[in-house]
């Protein structure tokens, strides 16, 4: 693992050089605004979580080392279809890895800390949740042990994969043609980073879009709808602790209020929003509303005018 470690480091390093880059032509050569204070903030989340390193690959991927010695298969010795297996199986868990971060509240409150920004740049890459091993959301991957990869080797999978994801957080690239619906472009993410309604819940492959495809969560980039980036309700602070455990707050008050174990696990594994009344601001709460809100409009619009005395 020392050798993973060592090449996060060099990635890391190479993410920073490029995010700095990318800042400084934005704002000296393009003349665009820029968030400085919002850049160093994601900076300041990624120094602090530096320190899951030593958190133990066993504690991420539990079990990992026992299924691999008591494998199924070992489609590890395929040679090049080895590799092609582990990035299919890397891919499609990390659809479901990710899907699960959105839709479900106990994921959220560690992947939520990756949407705070309200502008999509390279340093938003930077900006990853503290405590995403803790919340044992990395154990998705753990099933591959079973087709005899190594725990060591799914994690460079998966490294690669998020490596692959570093360039399509650049707002700036166009939408890239033909290969817009198959791979994870910029045009994909900027949908997926978007607060708009109609972009909520989209887009969650990793470098392919064929899972999305597949599950129906797909949604291609709208030229007459610019996307609004953050949260639904904007988190508007520089400070990284602030930005990192926002979510805990509101998430143990919720859990204080329960007044059955039906709720309890509804605060735990329901989408974020979700509410025991049936009135909170989960995805489908919000369309709804604002479903609504259009056909009360349109029968507003219906109605005849009132008649005015002559």
């Amino acid at each position: 693992m020392g050798e993973l470690h060592a090449a996060s480091r060099y990635i890391g390093l190479i993410a920073l050089a490029a995010g700095v880059l990318e800042a400084l032509l934005l704002t000296f050569v393009f003349k665009r605004s820029y968030d400085w204070r919002a850049g160093l903030a994601s900076l300041a989340v990624a120094v602090i979580r530096s320190f899951n390193l030593l958190i133990p690959v066993a504690f991420a991927l539990p079990g990992a080392y026992w299924l691999q010695q008591h494998r199924l298969v070992d489609a590890s010795s395929l040679g090049v279809g080895s590799w092609v297996i582990l990035f299919l199986g890397v891919e499609f868990l990390y659809y479901w890895y990710h899907r699960l971060g959105h839709r479900t509240r106990w994921f959220w409150l560690s992947h939520a800390v990756h949407h705070t920004p309200n502008e999509l740049n390279l340093t938003t890459v930077s900006r990853l949740g503290w405590t995403s091993k803790l919340t044992g959301a990395y154990a998705i991957f753990t099933p591959l042990a079973l087709l005899g990869f190594t725990p060591e080797s799914i994690l460079t999978a998966y490294s690669l994969n998020l490596s692959y994801q570093f360039w399509i957080h650049a707002d700036w690239f166009p939408k890239l043609g033909p290969l817009e619906g198959i791979l994870n472009t910029p045009s994909a993410h900027r949908v997926h980073h978007a607060a708009n309604l109609e972009y909520l819940d989209a887009n969650y492959g990793g470098v392919l879009l064929l899972f999305d495809r597949l599950f129906g969560t797909y949604v291609p980039e709208r030229d007459d709808l610019p996307c609004r980036y953050g949260l639904v309700h904007p988190l508007n602070t520089y400070n990284p602790f602030k930005i990192a455990l926002h979510q805990f707050g509101p998430f143990l008050r919720d859990l204080g209020s329960a007044r059955s174990a039906r709720e309890v696990l509804g605060y735990f594994f329901a989408p974020p929003g979700w509410r025991p009344d049936g009135n909170g601001e989960t995805t489908e709460d919000l369309r709804r509303e604002a479903a609504a809100g259009r056909q009360q409009a349109a029968v507003a619009q219906q109605e005849p005018a009132p008649a005015t005395a002559a």
